[in-house]
C-alpha cells in the first residue's frame, strides 16, 4: 500500500537530515542579519541636520550651494535630495513626483534581502515539524520491532524524544529570523518616514521660491 511504502520510505530517510537544513537556514539567516545590520551602519545620516543644512543653503546661495550639502553619501535622504535639487533645475513642477519615484526605488534597496529572513521566519517551525513527524514515524516501526520490557520503552521514549528537538531547533530558527525581519522593516519605515518628511521641507521651499522667481 502507498502509505506503508511512504512509511517506509521516511524510515530509510530519517530526520538527521532536517536538523541540517535547518542549521544551513540558520547560517544563512545569520549573515543577512549581519549584512543588514552594517548597510544600515553605513548608510546612517542624521537626517534633522542634513534636512536643516540644505534648507540653509538653499536660502544662502540656491540649489547650487544645497548641492554640496547633499554631494556625499548614498543613504536615501542624501540620494533623495539630490534627485530633487536636479529636477528643481528643469522646474518645480516635477520635483514632487521626483520624491516620490527616488523613495519608492531607494526602499527597494533598504529592504533587499529581508525576503529571505521572511521566508526563514514562516518555514522554519514546519521544516522542524516535518523532521518530529519523521522521528516519530520511525520511533512507531521501532516499536514495533523492539523487545518487550524497559529496554523497549527507553528505545522508543529515545526515539520521540530525539525527534522532538526537530521541532525545537526550527523554532530556534525562526524566532531571531521574525525578531531581525521585523526590526528591521520598522527601521527602514522610520527611515523613509525621514526622508519623505525632510525632502517635503526642502520641496516647500523649492515651491516658494519658484513662486517668487515667477
Amino acid at each position: 500500500m502507498l502509505t506503508e511504502s511512504l512509511a517506509h520510505f521516511f524510515n530509510d530517510l530519517g530526520a538527521e537530515w532536517v536538523l541540517w537544513l535547518l542549521l544551513g537556514l540558520s547560517v544563512l539567516s545569520l549573515a543577512v542579519m549581519l549584512e543588514r545590520w552594517l548597510f544600515l551602519r553605513r548608510h546612517a545620516v542624521d537626517s534633522e541636520k542634513m534636512a536643516r543644512d540644505a534648507l540653509d543653503a538653499l536660502k544662502r546661495g540656491g540649489g547650487p550651494e544645497a548641492m554640496k550639502v547633499v554631494a556625499d553619501g548614498d543613504a536615501m535622504l542624501p540620494v533623495v535630495l539630490r534627485a530633487a535639487f536636479e529636477a528643481f533645475a528643469d522646474g518645480v513642477s516635477s520635483v514632487e513626483e521626483v520624491i516620490q519615484s527616488v523613495i519608492t526605488r531607494d526602499r527597494l534597496r533598504y529592504d533587499r534581502r529581508l525576503a529571505i529572513l521572511s521566508t526563514i521566519a514562516v518555514n522554519a517551525p514546519f521544516i522542524g515539524l516535518l523532521g518530529t513527524v519523521i522521528g516519530v514515524l520511525n520511533a512507531f516501526g521501532q516499536l514495533a520491532s523492539a523487545l518487550e520490557g524497559a529496554s523497549r520503552t527507553e528505545l522508543v521514549m529515545g526515539s520521540i524524544a530525539e525527534a522532538l528537538v526537530a521541532t525545537a531547533v526550527g523554532l530556534a530558527v525562526a524566532i531571531p529570523a521574525v525578531i531581525a525581519f521585523n526590526a528591521f522593516k520598522a527601521k527602514n519605515k522610520v527611515i523613509t518616514t525621514e526622508a519623505m518628511s525632510s525632502a517635503r521641507l526642502v520641496l516647500a521651499h523649492l515651491k516658494a521660491t519658484g513662486d517668487k522667481e515667477n
